[in-house]
């Protein structure tokens, strides 16, 4: 397997024209469904969010971290009083439902669209390199390094310009998502997490509301 590090030296060799014929060639134009904001029958929605990600959306909306971000489920077990364990990375925030909260379902639109995630402005795309997340979705479509995940509007057409500019942010997502995964592993730190959750993103290990456990 290879290296995190040399898993980000490929994230940044990455070459947007290739991406963006592979973009053309599978095909993309969406049909504002609301699929990728939604929970499914199965799962809560869950898209990777990263701090500085929370933290533009709370710049510009005046949102608590909790109103924008909560500990990524996997990894947490149940407890006398809530969830415990240790998880890594957030997932945004959900309503009731599990659909995604900023996910106006009367108007099928993104009420934080301006300052989404790298995961959402990349959907239904992703690029296989060890250490990059995949979107909600089991891939359906794939060409080179390009992956394509379960999306209505997979096959439809996508001028050149859309494509490159989709290719240009799926390579900063890739470069992006690999050095936080590095800053995780660099900064992991064992601490006791019996009694409540503990969140270890590139910052180091926090508490659910964002703060620093230390």
């Amino acid at each position: 397997m290879d290296s995190l590090e040399s898993e980000l030296e490929r994230a940044h060799a990455l070459d947007v024209d290739n991406l963006a014929d592979a973009i053309e060639t599978i095909g993309f134009e969406c049909t504002r469904c609301g699929a990728c904001c939604k929970a499914t029958e199965d799962e809560t929605h869950t898209a990777t969010v990263f701090p500085d990600e929370v933290r533009e959306i709370q710049r510009r909306e005046d949102y608590d971290w909790r109103d924008v971000a909560r500990p990524m489920p996997y990894g947490l077990s149940p407890g006398e009083n809530g969830p415990v364990g240790e998880t890594f990375e957030w997932a945004l925030q959900t309503d009731d439902c599990g659909d995604c909260t900023f996910y106006d379902g009367e108007e099928s639109v993104c009420t934080v669209y301006e300052d989404r995630p790298l995961i959402c402005r990349t959907y239904p795309f992703s690029v296989a390199l060890g250490g990059t997340s995949q979107p909600m979705g089991e891939a359906v479509d794939h060409e080179g390094v390009v992956r394509a995940h379960e999306c209505e509007g997979l096959g439809r057409d996508i001028t050149r310009s859309e494509a490159e500019d989709l290719a240009a942010t799926l390579k900063a997502r890739a470069v992006h998502e690999l050095e936080e995964a590095i800053a995780v592993r660099d900064r992991y730190e064992p601490l006791d997490h019996e009694d409540e959750v503990v969140i270890y993103d590139s910052e180091g290990p926090k508490r659910p509301d964002g703060t620093p456990t230390r």
